[in-house]
């Protein structure tokens, strides 16, 4: 393990980066039918604190990447602070928006997909970039319904939510 440090005028910069908590957040969306009725659900973990937050909640005309998108916003708006995320999600849709640059592609090209039409779900990738910008996050992507123990949580979750909205309406 290595340290790189550099100089800046900010003296307060080491101190900046050193204070910033590593938090671990799991995300997963569910919608039945797709599009339909759907459930979000997270899962947050500060291993430094001990603490770990379990979020969900439902929407009544959704679909599936709503839902995964929504997950991943209601996660990292819950942070009071700014942080250094590693955020797994089971959609690729979701995790290569940001690795692989759609989201810079799609901005510069009047939110526009390759096919020159309005990239879907415009409101919700305005909402996630700036919660974004107030944290270092990384996107990884976990194969879902595979036996990873929070990804299932957040199944659980997602799922549990979009049941009990459809039972109360």
């Amino acid at each position: 393990m290595f340290f790189l440090l550099y100089f800046d005028s900010s003296k307060d910069l080491f101190t900046k980066i050193m204070s910033k908590d590593f938090v671990i957040i799991y995300t997963d969306g569910a919608c039945s039918p797709n599009p339909g009725i759907g459930g979000w659900g997270a899962v947050l973990i500060s291993k430094e604190h001990n603490l770990r937050t379990e979020l969900s909640g439902s929407e009544v005309d959704s679909t599936n990447n709503r839902m995964e998108m929504t997950a991943a916003i209601k996660a990292l708006e819950a942070l009071k602070k700014s942080c250094i995320v590693k955020l797994y999600t089971d959609s690729s849709y979701l995790k290569d928006a940001f690795e692989k640059n759609w989201l810079n592609y799609w901005q510069n090209n009047g939110w526009k997909s390759k096919a020159r039409k309005p990239v879907a779900n415009k409101d919700l990738w305005l909402r996630l970039l700036e919660v974004s910008k107030k944290h270092e996050v990384s996107w990884h992507w976990v194969k879902g319904h595979s036996g990873n123990p929070e990804n299932d949580r957040c199944d659980e979750l997602a799922v549990q939510a979009r049941k009990k909205f459809a039972k109360s309406n």
